[in-house]
Formats: C-alpha cells, structure tokens, sequence
C-alpha cells in the first residue's frame, strides 16, 4: 500500500489525530515483516510514546498508540540499525533525544 493511500482521509481517522497529515521522509525496507516491522518501532520508541487522548468523528474518547515524540534523526538512525541489524541492541532515550545502547 502507498503512503499516500494509507494517509487518505486522515482527518477523519483516531489513528492519524483527526488531522491532515504532512509526509516529511519516506523509508524502503526490503524483506521484512511490516507487523513485525511495526512492533520493532513500538519496542524502540516506546519510551517517547505520545499520552493523549482525543475524540474521534462520533464524540468517543481515543488513545492512539502510534505517536511518538521523536526527533527526524532518530528515526533515519533507527531505519539505518534496522537495515544493518544492530537495531536490536538500542532503545530510544526521550532525555537523550537519541538511541542509546539498551541496558543488559
């Protein structure tokens, strides 16, 4: 599926915050599992999870779980360690504003 199919009628949508959406970067990855591509990032970027709820269309509460404070570089470091396959050995630091080695 294209990004922009996926970002169609965002603004009607909880997952996308009710809003319109602005494509900043765009990643090709080859030969991975996007369910498992997707919890990777979650694992990763949990610490930086957005706490917000909002209402969706029909006036019912909403907690999206897909938003991240994360700055840009992050992420391309992330999608970088996940190409090479050392992405498994960090978790992002929200102090830090950056990856950081995951404590063993």
């Amino acid at each position: 599926m294209s990004v922009e199919k996926r970002i169609a009628g965002a603004q009607l949508q909880p997952t996308f915050l009710m809003a319109n959406v602005e494509i900043v970067a765009t990643y090709e990855l080859y030969n991975i599992n996007r369910t498992k591509l997707e919890n990777l990032i979650h694992r990763i970027f949990e610490p930086a999870r957005l706490e917000i709820e909002i209402m969706d269309r029909f006036g019912r509460p909403v907690v999206p779980r897909e938003w991240f404070l994360v700055p840009l570089f992050a992420i391309k470091e992330a999608v970088e360690r996940i190409k090479d396959g050392t992405i498994s050995g960090f978790v992002y630091d929200p102090q830090k504003a950056k990856l950081v080695r995951r404590p063993s």
